[in-house]
């Protein structure tokens, strides 16, 4: 029998854009490891690890519209990545999200619809995200 594919998501149940993405990777057939973030946070060699997967900076990774970026004043360009990095695993908030990690890349999946470039089975569905925008048809087909 066929193993199932492994697919890991840093998900914040808050967060629509991570439920749709969660939403997304189940209508593949898949249930991935999901990792609540807030909860659990990334190791910081994981974190490493998935920003430098991901082809993003620290900065790109990092949330912006959260108090903890406000309070601590992390749009000073003075901060190094190693700062960066510490900030975000002191205050996992700071980790923007989702984070998915593939076989066939690791993403963060802004908007939900980029998680569809590395997932290893196709949709089974057609899908709408919470806000009614239809993004597979009823042939599984990507609309954007």
């Amino acid at each position: 029998m066929d193993q199932m594919p492994k697919v890991q998501i840093y998900h914040n149940p808050a967060c629509g854009t991570s439920r749709n993405t969660l939403a997304l990777i189940r209508n593949t057939g898949i249930e991935p490891e999901v990792i609540e973030y807030l909860i659990t946070p990334p190791s910081k060699d994981q974190l490493i690890k998935m920003i430098q997967d991901s082809g993003l900076s620290v900065r790109d990774v990092l949330r912006k519209n959260v108090d903890a970026y406000t309070e601590l004043n992390l749009d000073d360009a003075n901060w190094t990545n190693e700062q960066l990095l510490d900030a975000m695993l002191e205050h996992p908030i700071l980790i923007n999200r989702p984070l998915v990690v593939t076989d066939l890349g690791t993403r963060l999946c802004r908007p939900s619809e980029v998680v569809l470039d590395i997932l290893p089975l196709p949709q089974l569905k057609a899908f709408a995200k919470e806000d009614g925008e239809v993004i597979i048809d009823e042939q599984g087909r990507r609309l954007k």
